[in-house]
């Protein structure tokens, strides 16, 4: 009885030092399952150049201190940029936050990739200058649209007439600059990437202010808005 009861202790033994013990000699704790990653916060979008923003917004506040416009957002292009640019932008003006910063085509025969030629008269199928307000949206044969009423004479106040509006185009993408080395051009409208156009109307629709910039020299000298002596009306 005696040697069967010593033989099964040496079996136990042998069989627990078979078993192998942590490397630290202790037992390991179980690991803890991974935190989900803390999302970085969204780099800030480029902003104009400090010159444009600031005839951008000298024009802006000339035309609310005379209800011209609505206060909301305010949408610069410029157009002194290649269209391969994001030359667009939507900015809240109080916190000077950029909102969007897009691509946007000019017209066909404002220039190629660079425009270069601005008008205000009908079938011209060139850009305009100047101080806009957003009108009424509406759905046409490019989607949701935007009407622009121009508010400087001999300058854009032909807009309406032109059915200048912006909207979403194909030829307006990154796709087609690869392919072209340049966007696609509009009749005069400034046309936005498809897929994009309804989220930055819906931001600026109502009244808000659209500056369109080009360091045209007659323009800079003589608009209402960026000498403003408080009398500018409608």
């Amino acid at each position: 009885m005696r040697g069967r009861v010593a033989r099964r202790l040496v079996a136990v033994t042998v069989v627990a030092a078979l078993v192998p013990l942590p490397a630290s000699g202790k037992c390991r704790r179980r690991a803890r399952p991974s935190l989900p990653e803390v999302a970085s916060p969204r780099t800030p979008l480029p902003s104009p150049r400090q010159n444009v923003l600031e005839l951008a917004l000298k024009a802006y506040e000339c035309a609310r201190s005379a209800s011209v416009v609505a206060a909301g957002p305010l949408t610069i292009i410029d157009y002194s940029l290649p269209s391969t640019a994001r030359r667009l932008w939507v900015i809240d003006v109080p916190t000077r936050r950029v909102l969007f910063n897009e691509l946007v085509a000019h017209g066909k025969k404002s220039g190629e990739n660079y425009a270069e030629a601005f008008s205000n008269e009908p079938g011209s199928r060139q850009s305009s200058l100047g101080l806009f307000r957003t009108d009424a949206t509406y759905e046409g044969e490019h989607g949701m649209s935007l009407r622009l009423d121009g508010l400087e004479p001999g300058i854009n106040d032909r807009a309406m007439e032109r059915a200048i509006v912006m909207h979403g185009a194909p030829y307006v993408s990154p796709t087609v600059i690869a392919a072209r080395g340049e966007l696609g051009r509009s009749w005069g409208c400034p046309a936005l990437e498809r897929g994009v156009e309804r989220r930055v109307i819906e931001r600026i629709k109502g009244g808000t202010a659209v500056f369109a910039y080009y360091p045209d020299a007659r323009w800079l000298r003589t608009s209402r808005f960026l000498r403003c002596d408080g009398g500018t009306g409608t």
